[in-house]
């Protein structure tokens, strides 16, 4: 799961691996992305995903990113697949754990499991990043959002959406504020997610050494 904010700096040589996930269920702008069916005016030129990936792929990419419950209708038209095929894979994804149940009156909806990614998020920058290296992304985190605040004499993101409202701002400096909101909102879920990884690092190491230990064993 590749984390890489559009038009940051690259931080030297560190990628945070994930994927724009709404793991906690808030409205955080920045999180997630629903995965439409590709517009007409993309399909020019490009093989189009009903050609690049099956029924079943598309339901499945269209159902890991749901930001909020949505019914078999709706994932089936998004994912461009028959509806049948898609009630039959949310319900497999229901019974792996990926996806859970939201009944709404009369009709069944589907929402991600926002505990288990948030865990699988976690484990994967565990895995893929070292202490260092997480360490050093805290820090560059903090340091750019201390030069935001800085630059524009605000503490919080919430206070540079306010000045959106300055009437003497011209469109090219309302387009890099709004830039801004948008990194500042995700750096901090990055931060809030590599101190969490952080704190569980060494009992995540520790399981997977035992776990190491067991199959070892058991292949002598």
């Amino acid at each position: 799961m590749v984390f890489q904010r559009q038009g940051d700096r690259p931080r030297d040589h560190f990628l945070i691996i994930r994927e724009d996930t709404n793991i906690d269920g808030s409205k955080a702008r920045t999180l997630l992305i629903e995965v439409p069916s590709m517009p007409e005016s993309l399909r020019d030129g490009v093989q189009s995903w009903t050609e690049s990936m099956s029924a079943r792929d598309r339901i499945r990419a269209v159902a890991e990113t749901l930001r909020e419950p949505r019914s078999v209708n709706w994932i089936s038209e998004q994912a461009d697949a028959a509806w049948s095929t898609t009630n039959e894979e949310l319900q497999d994804l229901v019974g792996q754990g990926q996806l859970r149940r939201a009944e709404a009156g009369e009709t069944t909806r589907y929402q991600s499991d926002y505990t288990r990614l948030l865990f699988e998020e976690i484990r994967t920058l565990i895995e893929e990043n070292t202490r260092e290296e997480l360490r050093n992304e805290l820090a560059a985190i903090t340091g750019e959002i201390e030069e935001w605040q800085a630059t524009y004499d605000v503490e919080t993101w919430e206070n540079l959406e306010q000045s959106l409202a300055d009437g003497d701002l011209s469109s090219g400096e309302l387009r890099e504020r709004r830039d801004v909101i948008t990194r500042w909102e995700e750096n901090l879920e990055d931060r809030r997610l590599i101190k969490h990884a952080l704190a569980l690092y060494s009992d995540v190491e520790a399981a997977r050494d035992q776990m190491t230990d067991v199959v070892d064993r058991a292949i002598r």
